[in-house]
């Protein structure tokens, strides 16, 4: 496998792709500047971008399908919570908006991954 295999790869291994989102979270999250409006924001941010990667790892051991779907419910959920905490950052820390778009974007892509995945399984399911 070359190494522009890989990389390809790993933009479709969702559980790589997740835990390396929550580790940008993680990072990001540190550079934020800490007062009295940043910091619930910070603690809800972090949260919920792990969040998403743990709970993607829950589904992939789905003990049933409708566990699976739950599971990805709950994944999807945890995204679109990121995507509103990103943009309170852009609110309480406008200079910081650039970095937060990167972050946005991919807590985007993955909602729209997740959900698509919901929809499908339970299309299947029926």
């Amino acid at each position: 496998m070359t190494g522009e295999e890989k990389i390809e790869k790993k933009k479709y291994d969702l559980k790589e792709r997740t835990t390396r989102f929550g580790e940008e979270i993680l990072k990001f999250a540190k550079k934020i500047p800490k007062n009295v409006v940043t910091i619930p924001i910070i603690g809800q941010l972090v949260k919920a971008g792990m969040s998403i990667g743990a709970n993607y790892r829950e589904a992939d051991c789905a003990e049933s399908r409708a566990d699976f779907v739950h599971k990805i419910g709950i994944c999807t959920k945890e995204a679109s919570e990121t995507i509103h905490w990103l943009r309170m950052v852009i609110i309480a820390v406008p200079e910081m908006e650039e970095e937060v778009n990167k972050l946005l974007d991919e807590a985007q892509q993955l909602n729209k991954i997740f959900n698509s995945i919901r929809s499908s399984t339970k299309k299947n399911q029926n």
